[in-house]
């Protein structure tokens, strides 16, 4: 008896990491210490010297069941980008900057080619954030996942000077909310999809008109990694006052996390394109809109509240960096929370 009869292939894991390697080499930065494969990852923190109060920021998160989409799809590639955008939006939307991240595959068996391709998307993630991949773990779970599936999990570190700290406490009514679209369903509410639409192969290669494109592909399409747009309005000078990343609790629970006491948020409902995917989704499962915006992003996937004086500049900012923003309503005194019309 060995380890390998045990259902651990040692051997598997040595040739999932040197695939991975040229992946990780992209995400690679200056501040990054040591090579890949140590037991630790090493950052420098000498970039963050000019700064007059660094504050840490951190958030950690997974796919959800969005994962179960990629296993009967064998489509890999992409849930990679979907657990670092999780992370990475959450630490921007406190006004961070990512420095990097680190992953977490549990598998039923290590098969080395989707190990990387897994790690192929979280490198691509990365890129997009500007967050190097120091380091993670793919753990073999022979007994206690089926072998052909898997979960994935990362966590993100960023920094922030203090002073730049996104926490909401200056919105004031009058202030205008801007979303940022969406690029589709993101990784939330996957639960509620699987339970409106059958979960087979010839399901998700299903094509849809108003979609343009197959149910599947539609659904898989990666979570948007919203770093860069809110870098650029950064960059163009703006203090923005609040920002809610819409995740999990859609408009109803996101919103009101950026606001203080005694504000409201209003949101129009016509004032954006929403994606066909979540009218279809709503038409297939006989799906109360109320319910619909308390669970999905439909079609904004962050929420900024800025001073009205700055509305055009944080607009053309957000377009610079290849996103598409939308004035979608203000803020008034009233209870906190958010209302939709």
């Amino acid at each position: 008896m060995d380890y390998k009869n045990a259902g651990v292939d040692i051997e598997a894991g040595y040739r999932s990491v040197e695939l991975m390697k040229e992946y990780v080499k992209g995400t690679m930065r200056p501040e990054v210490l040591g090579g890949i494969g140590g037991f630790s990852g090493a950052f420098s923190m000498k970039a963050i010297r000019d700064m007059e109060n660094p504050i840490l920021l951190s958030g950690t998160d997974g796919v959800g069941t969005k994962i179960k989409l990629a296993f009967l799809m064998d489509r890999h590639d992409t849930v990679g980008i979907d657990c670092v955008a999780m992370c990475v939006n959450d630490v921007a939307c406190a006004g961070g900057e990512p420095l990097f991240f680190l992953d977490y595959i549990a598998c039923g068996k290590n098969y080395p080619e989707k190990i990387a391709a897994i790690v192929k998307g979280v490198a691509e993630g990365c890129k997009q954030a500007g967050a190097a991949l120091v380091g993670g773990e793919t753990a073999e779970h022979p007994g206690l996942m089926p072998e052909d599936e898997y979960d994935l999990a990362g966590f993100a570190v960023g920094v922030a000077d203090e002073k730049d700290l996104i926490d909401g406490s200056t919105i004031r009514p009058g202030d205008v909310l801007i979303g940022i679209a969406s690029s589709g369903v993101h990784s939330n509410g996957f639960s509620l999809v699987r339970k409106v639409f059958e979960m087979s192969r010839e399901s998700l290669d299903t094509y849809y008109e108003e979609l343009k494109t197959t149910l599947g592909e539609a659904l898989i399409v990666p979570t948007r990694i919203y770093v860069n747009a809110l870098r650029s309005v950064k960059n163009a000078g703006v203090r923005v006052k609040g920002c809610s990343h819409i995740t999990g609790g859609g408009f109803y629970e996101n919103i009101p996390r950026m606001l203080p006491e005694n504000i409201r948020a209003v949101v129009k409902k016509d004032s954006y394109e929403i994606p066909a995917i979540f009218g279809l989704i709503q038409k297939q499962g006989g799906i109360a809109e109320e319910m619909m915006y308390n669970t999905f992003n439909m079609g904004l996937g962050m929420v900024l509240a800025v001073d009205p004086a700055d509305t055009d500049t944080v607009l053309e900012a957000v377009r610079a960096a290849g996103d598409t923003a939308y004035v979608v309503g203000s803020c008034e005194a009233g209870e906190k929370g958010v209302t939709l019309c």
